[in-house]
C-alpha cells in the first residue's frame, strides 16, 4: 500500500551494533534511527521480510573490519518489501511495487551503514527486482544473497551444458540454488553434492544424482570426477582432487587459493530478473529452513541459530514492525 509523503518517515525501528562481537552481546534495539536521505537512483523501501546470511555475523564479529571499518552499523543484506517513495531518477520502480534484493553492491566492501534488519530501509534502483507474484514475502527474502551467489559462481567458471558438478554444502542456503540452477539452467549432466546424512533426501529432492554423506565418506576420495567443484563451506583444498582434467573450483568461502576461483557477491537485480521465470514455473523453489519466520523481536536468537551450521535452506526474520 502506497503512503502518502505526509507518512514518508524520517526514523526507522532497527536492530544495530555500535562494537564488534558475538551478537547476543552487541546487537540492540533502536526504536528511532535517523534514515538517511534519498539520492536520485535509490528507493526507500517499507520492509516486510529479511533472511539472514553467514555474512551477517562475520560482519557483526568484525571479520571484514578492514573494509567495512563503520560503526554503528544495522546489519541485513536481503530484504523483500513494498516502494514507499522514489528517487527522481528512478524509472524501474514506482511507489506499492513490491520488490526484494540484495541492497549493498559488494559482499566485503561499501557496505551501507542502514542495512535490513530495520522497518524501512534504502536501496538503489539497480540492485532490486519486481517480487515474483507467486513468490510471498517469506519466500521473496530468502532468494537474493544465497541465489544471486549461486548464479555468479556459474558465470565466473563459465560452467555449459552437458557438464559435471560437485556441490561442497549442498543443503545450505547458497548449496541448495547452486544445484538448483545446475539442473534447471544449466541442465548439467550430473549433479553431485555433499551433506550430513539427515539432510540427504532433501539433496535428492532438489536434483541431486549423487547425495555424499559427510559423515562417512570423503568426497575426495570417491572414484568420480567433475567439470565444476563449487565449494560453499571452504574446503577449497581438498576440491582440487575431485575435479577431471581441465576442471575448475569456484568458492565463496575465504581464503580461496588460486587456481580456485573465488569472489564476492556484486549484487545486481538484473541476476533476479534472469532467473525470475525459473521461480514463476516453480523449477526454482526457496528452500526455508523448519524455524522460519522468526519475529523481528527475536533477532538475536535468529543469528545465534544461523551460527551453528545446523539450519536447512534460509531463516527469514517476518513480520518487521
Amino acid at each position: 500500500m502506497a503512503e502518502d509523503a505526509s507518512s514518508i518517515p524520517t526514523h526507522t525501528k532497527a536492530w544495530y551494533y555500535s562494537q564488534h562481537g558475538r551478537p547476543a552481546d552487541v546487537l540492540k534495539f533502536d526504536p528511532n534511527w535517523p534514515l538517511p536521505q534519498l539520492k536520485d537512483d535509490q528507493v526507500l523501501i517499507k520492509v516486510i521480510a529479511v533472511s539472514l546470511n553467514p555474512i551477517d555475523y562475520m560482519r557483526i564479529h568484525g571479520e571484514f573490519k578492514d573494509t567495512d571499518p563503520d560503526l554503528p552499523i544495522v546489519p541485513g543484506f536481503d530484504v523483500a518489501g513494498i516502494v514507499v517513495k522514489v528517487g527522481g531518477e528512478v524509472r524501474k520502480f514506482k511507489v506499492g511495487d513490491e520488490v526484494y534484493g540484495v541492497i549493498n553492491e559488494e559482499g566485503l566492501s561499501n557496505l551501507k551503514i542502514l542495512g535490513t534488519l530495520s522497518e524501512y530501509t534504502v536501496a538503489e534502483e539497480k540492485r532490486l527486482a519486481h517480487k515474483p507474484s507467486n513468490l510471498s514475502f517469506i519466500e521473496a527474502a530468502s532468494i537474493p544473497l544465497a541465489c544471486e551467489t549461486a548464479l555468479e559462481g556459474f558465470e565466473h567458471a563459465q560452467f555449459s551444458a552437458g557438464q559435471s558438478i560437485l556441490v561442497l554444502g549442498g543443503a545450505g542456503g547458497v548449496g541448495s540454488y547452486i544445484i538448483q540452477l545446475a539442473k534447471h539452467v544449466y541442465k548439467a549432466s550430473k549433479i553431485a553434492a555433499t551433506a550430513s546424512t539427515g539432510k540427504l533426501e532433501l539433496l535428492r529432492e532438489i536434483g541431486v544424482d549423487f547425495p555424499i554423506d559427510y559423515t562417512k565418506y570423503n568426497f575426495e576420495d570417491l572414484p568420480e570426477k567433475y567439470d565444476l567443484v563449487y565449494d560453499a563451506v571452504g574446503q577449497t583444498d581438498r576440491a582440487f582432487k575431485a575435479i577431471k582434467e581441465g576442471g575448475k573450483v569456484v568458492s565463496i568461502v575465504p581464503p580461496a587459493y588460486p587456481p580456485a576461483i573465488f569472489f564476492a557477491l556484486r549484487s545486481k537485480g538484473s541476476y533476479l530478473e534472469k532467473l525470475r521465470p525459473y521461480f514463476e514455473s516453480g523449477e526454482v523453489k526457496p528452500i526455508l529452513d523448519a524455524k522460519t519466520p522468526l519475529p523481528f523481536s527475536q533477532l538475536i536468537e535468529a543469528i545465534s541459530y544461523l551460527e551453528t551450521s545446523r539450519a536447512t535452506g534460509k531463516v527469514v526474520i517476518y513480520p518487521i514492525p
